[in-house]
């Protein structure tokens, strides 16, 4: 047995396990840091990580944010459907499957809370590190939260509805 299938066999929870055979190692992953590390210039720029920003979304008086999150949907949508007509291959060369979704009304109770969580504390989990790395370090109690958050779900996810 492969062990990108062993992986995948071994969490049953996993709807998209990384079946990916190659493994990076060394200074392949500096490739990731750098990516990231404009991921976050960019959130920066763009306000995305602005707790200012975030709370006029919520408060329905800016477009902004509606705005941005439209954009990655669209690109999202776009992206996914040419990965799937044109066959693309990952950056490895290996077939790409996007399983489909499925729904699940754990699914709306996590959406509410995960978005009342993003309202109380201006971040979600995208922007926490681009809002630790520009200074704003009351954040690493989101950060912990979400860690204990994450953990806690894990630890209970087979007794939760689905």
């Amino acid at each position: 047995m492969k062990v990108a299938e062993k992986t995948a066999i071994q969490d049953p929870h996993c709807v998209a396990p990384n079946l990916s055979q190659n493994r990076d190692k060394g200074l392949e992953l500096l490739k990731y840091l750098i990516l990231g590390t404009i991921f976050g210039i960019v959130f920066v720029k763009a306000e995305i990580i602005s707790w200012f920003r975030i709370q006029e979304m919520f408060r329905l008086q800016s477009f902004h944010m509606y705005g941005v999150i439209g954009s990655a949907i669209v690109t999202g949508i776009i992206s996914i459907q040419l990965i799937k007509r044109l066959n693309i291959r990952s950056i490895h060369g290996e077939q790409i499957v996007i399983p489909d979704k499925v729904f699940k009304k754990g699914q709306v109770i996590g959406g509410f809370i995960f978005g009342l969580g993003w309202a109380l504390t201006g971040a979600c989990p995208g922007p926490l590190f681009a809002q630790i790395g520009s200074g704003y370090t009351v954040i690493l109690v989101t950060l912990i939260s979400a860690l204990a958050g994450t953990w806690v779900y894990g630890k209970f996810a087979d007794k939760l509805p689905n």
